[in-house]
């Protein structure tokens, strides 16, 4: 699979890592940003164009990292096309894919340890939109407001 992944400071190291451990396991990963430990930096200048490349069909997922994963996960959401949410649990991971076609996954770096991110991970990219009527109705409206 083609994933995005990026992150500010708050969640370079964690960002690596999970980037190296994608790449092992044979996934084709596009790294955003940032590409250094830089203090101060910004997560929508990474997240941002993470999102557009999910929505865009460039990457298949996107995997985007800040220090708690709030400010990733709102900036993402910005992004027409795109549906992130900040996860912590493994149910949430898979489910929010299964139900609600979710393609940016969001995380805490200073919230999840690597072994969960990595467990996340690989919940978020096993998952498939199940195309449920109800869940195709409910994704519907939501986008709707993406053009009001």
């Amino acid at each position: 699979m083609r994933v995005g992944i990026a992150s500010d400071h708050g969640g370079f190291i964690i960002k690596e890592q999970l980037a190296t451990e994608l790449k092992s396991r044979g996934h084709e990963v596009v790294d955003f940003g940032s590409f250094s430990l830089t203090p101060g930096d910004d997560y929508p200048d990474f997240v941002i164009p993470l999102a557009r490349a999910v929505a865009g069909g460039e990457v298949e997922r996107g995997v985007a990292v800040c220090g708690s994963g709030v400010g990733a996960s709102i900036a993402a959401n910005k992004v027409s096309g795109a549906r992130s949410s900040l996860v912590t649990d493994y149910f949430s991971a898979h489910q929010g894919v299964e139900d609600d076609d979710m393609n940016v996954l969001c995380l805490g770096g200073r919230v999840v340890g690597y072994e969960l991110a990595l467990e996340l991970v690989e919940a978020f990219l096993k998952a498939r939109f199940s195309r449920e009527e109800r869940h195709m109705r409910r994704i519907a409206k939501v986008s709707a407001l993406e053009n009001a």
